[in-house]
């Protein structure tokens, strides 16, 4: 029955992507599309797995940062998919949390309101107060175990069956996140398994200013129900402050956010899997707070020593070094062509350096390099999956807040200003060495980049001061400063 109801959700469009390519699906030429017609059949999709339920959603939130393997307007579409998932009843909220103590919920909590704060994929979460303390309660979607169990039975099998049939690197690359996620979800449906992770992220972020990890209700914890402390905040792509304002100045959020998923990536060795605007949070008075740690996977040193090897090439702009790291991380299969790679590395580090607004780096990217990587033999190993999602979010971040981000050059002082501890943690002595250019640049950048800003920010506001004690400012006869400004 099941599969009947997926096939009726996903037949339609699966035959409609097939008529892309071929219009009588194993014949004819591809169909013409405008932008239009994807951006609808995009709604179309996300209204379909919306309609599947929980697994399909939190798989689809997966895939979100995925833009090699999915692209526009289809990737951002089903990015949106974190916000579009129903609530269950509050009454069956209810069931569930008493089911858990074996008591009334009136009698755990002494308030439990009714209206959810966020209803995910896998779990729903409502505000209470407990013990004179404001919390908040999660608890797993009835059902949702057999659901998911149901979907990865069928999806599977007809991934592998597809995958020998089309050798296509897209497709391997689609089996390996599914396979992933199947290893993964189970744990995600275990908060006994998810109270423990935040408890220990919680203790390697204990004593850090700038980061908030909820703290774990020891005697409520349930394997279907959890609490924790509640933080306000707000989503971190919805922060309404400009840039160089505080405290919640954007910048220096994502420079925190970037930092706290390298630490826990290169240092800790303990990492949050699940990374989308939903799950980070700030503050009122600027400091980010890491949500649902269902999704946490250990780094093993010898992973972490490849990462920053290969992230340290990056900085220092050598190619050679990034395809090596590449093939170390198990990213390129052994028959790729090493010309073709290293060219390919080149264009990409060329590309990440050059100065220009983000939109136009998208389009080159786009037409230069993934036009190349179609039918490139490169594989994304199941831990890379999750460091690709957070390099999405942070992309994301960036871009939103300046149309003129660049991630390497933004993360490069952020990594330089923590080498030092990552080295102690790897019980390595030196990484290959930085030149004192490459050094300086990416600093002066950085920080160039940040006082260039804030004198337009400055100015603005003078222009702001003038405007609001002597009137409006006739343009024509503003200061060439203050336009430049703008």
């Amino acid at each position: 029955m099941r599969a009947l109801v997926i096939f009726r959700y996903l037949a339609p469009l699966v035959f409609s992507f097939l008529r892309d390519r071929k219009r009588w699906l194993i014949a004819g030429r591809p169909l013409s599309r405008t932008a239009a017609f994807h951006q609808a059949r995009s709604e179309r999709l996300v209204s379909a797995i919306a309609a599947l339920g929980p697994s399909f959603v939190k798989l689809a939130q997966v895939f979100s940062s995925r833009s090699d393997l999915i692209p526009e307007p289809y990737v951002s579409a089903i990015s949106t998919l974190t916000d579009q998932v129903p609530p269950v009843p509050t009454p069956i909220i209810e069931h569930e949390i008493e089911r858990a103590y074996g008591r009334p919920v009136r009698s755990v909590f002494e308030r439990f309101d009714t209206e959810p704060l966020a209803a995910a994929s896998l779990g729903q979460v409502h505000r209470a107060c407990y013990r004179g303390e404001d919390v908040v309660v999660k608890v797993l979607r009835p059902g949702v175990e057999e659901l998911v169990r149901k979907d990865m039975a069928l999806a599977r099998p007809v991934l592998r069956w597809l995958e020998k049939r089309i050798p296509n690197p897209h497709l391997r690359n689609a089996r390996v996140v599914i396979e992933e996620f199947a290893v993964r979800i189970p744990e995600e449906m275990d908060f006994v398994h998810e109270a423990a992770n935040a408890q220990r992220i919680h203790e390697n972020f204990r004593g850090n200013p700038r980061v908030v990890i909820p703290r774990v209700v020891p005697e409520l914890v349930r394997q279907r129900v959890l609490v924790l402390e509640y933080v306000e905040g707000t989503r971190v792509d919805r922060l309404s402050n400009r840039p160089g304002e505080r405290p919640q100045d954007p910048r220096g959020i994502v420079s925190a956010v970037m930092e706290l998923y390298l630490r826990m990536m290169l240092v800790d060795g303990f990492f949050h899997a699940d990374p989308h605007p939903g799950n980070v949070l700030v503050t009122p008075d600027g400091r980010v707070v890491v949500l649902d740690f269902g999704m946490v996977i250990p780094v093993s040193r010898e992973l972490r020593w490849r990462l920053v090897t290969t992230i340290f090439a990056a900085i220092r702009r050598d190619a050679a070094g990034v395809v090596a790291g590449f093939e170390s991380l198990g990213m390129i299969d052994a028959g790729a062509d090493p010309a073709h790679v290293r060219g390919l590395a080149d264009r990409l580090l060329t590309l990440a350096y050059v100065e220009m607004p983000m939109r136009e780096r998208v389009e080159l990217v786009t037409n230069e390099v993934m036009a190349a990587l179609y039918d490139w033999p490169v594989r994304l190993p199941s831990e890379m999956v999750y460091f690709a999602r957070t390099a999405a979010l942070i992309e994301g971040l960036g871009v939103r807040y300046d149309e003129n981000f660049n991630a390497i050059t933004f993360a490069s002082p952020i990594a330089l200003r923590m080498r030092r501890d990552i080295l102690v943690s790897l019980g390595q002595g030196e990484l290959p060495p930085l030149d004192l250019p490459t050094v300086v640049g990416a600093a002066l950048g950085h920080y160039a980049g940040k006082a260039v800003k804030a004198g337009r920010e400055f100015v603005k506001r003078i222009g702001r001061v003038l405007s609001d004690s002597e009137g409006p400012i006739d343009e024509t006869r503003r200061p060439p400063t203050l336009l430049a400004g703008d």
